[in-house]
């Protein structure tokens, strides 16, 4: 592998990684929300946390340049009061990955959740237990196979997003350059072919790899909860 194909494979574990850690509290408290929450406008919230899966994602990556570029809405106030910006730098491409990832991962735990007896949580409740305690020892555990795929999913979403990307934070090499820019890049420039097909073949193992995983993770979790799957 050269350096610049390195250094995209890094920067795409580097963003997925952090994506999944970002995203993961937002998405149980949405999932839990939606989940066993009613309130008024619900609806525009669940249908505001979906929009990405079906906007184009250049549009999604112009309305984050719009937002939170440094001339943009939020970004400019964010980088003139806080010295924080998302323009052209692995940030910005962790945002990215971030909202069109979200759908994904709330879709999935919120499916677990709605699985969950909600009569095991009244019971834990009468007998003393906090709302937080019953969250983290009977609701967390048991939604544990959504948390899974969740994760698996949110992963692979950054791993090969690219739309959203190179709409809000450009094509550096070494700076927001991941797997699908660095192959686009190589598809583009004549003789580059091998470059292309190597990065092709590694994005394919790293998914398979990842959905390897996912599927031992889920079936240990679903052993351990009597589930059988």
């Amino acid at each position: 592998m050269t350096d610049l194909e390195y250094q995209a494979l890094l920067l795409s574990v580097k963003v997925g990684f952090y994506t999944v850690l970002w995203l993961l509290p937002f998405a149980i408290f949405f999932a839990w929300l939606l989940a066993r929450k009613q309130f008024f406008g619900k609806t525009l919230l669940d249908s505001m946390i979906h929009l990405p899966l079906v906007l184009p994602p250049v549009v999604v990556g112009y309305i984050l340049l719009v937002v939170m570029g440094r001339q943009g809405l939020l970004g400019a106030p964010l980088h003139q009061l806080l010295g924080i910006s998302f323009s052209f730098n692995w940030k910005g491409v962790v945002l990215a990955c971030w909202v069109v990832s979200l759908p994904l991962m709330v879709r999935a735990i919120r499916l677990s959740l709605e699985n969950v007896d909600i009569k095991l949580e009244q019971a834990a409740a009468t007998l003393g237990a906090s709302p937080l305690k019953v969250f983290f020892t009977i609701t967390l555990p048991l939604m544990t196979p959504g948390l899974i795929t969740g994760i698996t999913l949110a992963f692979a979403r950054s791993l090969g997003e690219f739309g959203a990307t190179i709409s809000f934070v450009s094509n550096i090499p070494g700076e927001t350059q991941t797997l699908p820019l660095a192959m686009f890049n190589f598809i583009e420039t004549p003789g580059a072919e091998m470059q292309a097909a190597r990065l092709c073949i590694l994005s394919i193992v790293i998914a398979l790899l990842s959905l390897f995983i996912s599927e031992w993770l889920n079936r240990r979790a679903a052993a351990r909860l009597g589930v059988k799957i």
